[in-house]
């Protein structure tokens, strides 16, 4: 029986959050590690979004010190290459639109962050 839910856990994708829309305030994919952020907020909050072949990301900072971000796509299809956007500083205040597409369908798509160098 426990192999049968083992087996029954491993059928659930883990980039159905962003597929389907969701937020994802931390930035990183399901069973992700948190990534270190200092003392006091920081970070972009961002939404992710999947339209057929095409995935847009928002993200907006609403703390004082900059946040770099990128995009994150993985394709459904074996042949179809997979991509990691370059990182795009996101000033206080600002928002900023982050694109990429598949040949075909998106498997899954997420927004990384990191602080800003000093």
């Amino acid at each position: 029986m426990v192999a049968a839910l083992a087996v029954a856990g491993l059928g659930v994708p883990l980039g159905v959050h962003a597929a389907g829309g969701a937020d994802s305030a931390s930035g990183a994919p399901l069973g992700a590690p948190a990534e270190p952020r200092g003392s006091g907020p920081a970070g972009s909050e961002c939404r992710t979004s999947v339209e057929g072949s095409r995935v847009v990301a928002y993200c907006h900072n609403p703390y004082p010190s900059t946040d770099l971000v990128r995009l994150h796509t993985e394709c459904e299809r074996w042949w179809d290459v997979d991509a990691d956007g370059a990182a795009v500083a996101v000033e206080p205040g600002r928002t900023v639109r982050l694109e990429d597409r598949c040949w075909k369908e998106v498997a899954t798509a997420w927004v990384s962050h990191r602080p800003a160098p000093l």
